[in-house]
C-alpha cells in the first residue's frame, strides 16, 4: 500500500507547508499541500471560494484532495486547518504517520497577525481562532501519532522534533531510514 511517509494536521499558521518542505527536503521525498492541490485544480484562492460557493462546497474540495493525496503520494503531506473535521478523512488517516503541530493563540497572532484574508477568521480574529481551535484540537490530537509544538521554534527546530517523535532520521548515502507508516508493536 502506498502512503505518506509524513502527514501534518493543525491550525493554520502553524508551519504545515514550511516544515513540511523542510522535511521532505531532509528526507529527499516530495512535498504536497492538499490547500494548494484545491487552489490549482480551482483555479482561484480558497478565500475566494469560500466567498463564492460557501464553506460546505470547500469541504467538499477538501475531502476529495485529501482523499487523492493520501492514496497517491508517498512523500510529506500537509493537510488545511479544517481537513480533520470531516469523519471520512479522520478514518483516513489511522494509522498513519500524522504530526499535530500544535501551537497556542499568542502564537497564531504573531505568525498569522489573525487580520489577513481568511475566511474563517473574518470578524473579531482571535476569538474566532480560539472558538477554531476548541472545537478541532481533540479532532488534531485524534488523528495524530505525535503532538509536536511549534511556538517559540524556528521550522528547523520543529522539523526536528517531527523527525524525532516518528523515530525517523534523514538518510545519508547507501543508508535506509526506519517507515513511519509501519505500526510500532
Amino acid at each position: 500500500m502506498s502512503a505518506p511517509l509524513i502527514v501534518l494536521v493543525g491550525p493554520m499558521g502553524s508551519g504545515k507547508s514550511t516544515v513540511g518542505e523542510l522535511l521532505a527536503a531532509r528526507l529527499g521525498v516530495a512535498f504536497r499541500d492538499t490547500d494548494a492541490d484545491i487552489v490549482a485544480a480551482e483555479g482561484r484562492e480558497i478565500s475566494d471560494i469560500f466567498v463564492d460557493e460557501g464553506e460546505a462546497h470547500f469541504r467538499a474540495l477538501e475531502r476529495a484532495a485529501v482523499a487523492a493525496a493520501v492514496a497517491a503520494h508517498t512523500g510529506v503531506l500537509a493537510l488545511g486547518g479544517g481537513s480533520v473535521l470531516d469523519d471520512g478523512t479522520r478514518e483516513l488517516l489511522g494509522g498513519l504517520p500524522v504530526v499535530y503541530l500544535s501551537m497556542e493563540a499568542e502564537e497564531a497572532a504573531r505568525r498569522v497577525g489573525l487580520n489577513q484574508a481568511r475566511p474563517l477568521l473574518a470578524v473579531n480574529p482571535r476569538r474566532q481562532w480560539r472558538e477554531l481551535m476548541d472545537a478541532r484540537r481533540h479532532l488534531y490530537t485524534e488523528v495524530a501519532r505525535a503532538v509536536v509544538a511549534t511556538d517559540d521554534r524556528t521550522p528547523a527546530e520543529v522539523a526536528d522534533a517531527v523527525l524525532d517523535a516518528l523515530e525517523l532520521k534523514t538518510a545519508t548515502p547507501g543508508e535506509t531510514t526506519p517507515d513511519p507508516r509501519q505500526e510500532k508493536q
